[in-house]
């Protein structure tokens, strides 16, 4: 593995720990390097309030900046219902349930999802 994708893997594992650790919930990670040009990993997280899904997306900034990442762009806080944080090689999409549930992004991403999910439950 490049030392590029090493540090791709350990952005992504640093926004899955950072969501996990501040309580936010269903955390999937979607590998969409062969599907999209735009960036290789979808994190798609829930946060259990419009209060928790701001915090989760100010956690996941503020994680990354210590490490000099700057975030591309961070869409979403003035209603806070879904919050996208946009770090380049890796997208956080932070939700509200009802919002996740709606928009359905895992099955659009992943379209086997479902059956993934019933298989492993």
């Amino acid at each position: 593995m490049t030392e590029i994708n090493e540090s791709i893997e350990d952005l992504r594992q640093l926004v899955v720990d950072t969501i996990d650790a501040n309580k936010g919930v269903n955390i999937t990670c979607i590998d969409v390097k062969d599907k999209s040009s735009v960036t290789d990993y979808m994190i798609i997280a829930t946060g259990t309030s419009e209060r928790h899904v701001k915090a989760l997306a100010d956690h996941v900034v503020a994680e990354t900046k210590k490490l000099g990442i700057t975030p591309l762009g961070v869409e979403g806080m003035k209603v806070c219902d879904w919050i996208l944080v946009d770090l380049g090689d890796v997208m956080a999409h932070i939700m509200l349930e009802k919002t996740r549930e709606y928009y359905q992004l895992e099955k659009l991403w992943q379209p086997d999802f479902q059956a993934d999910q019933a298989a492993s439950g």
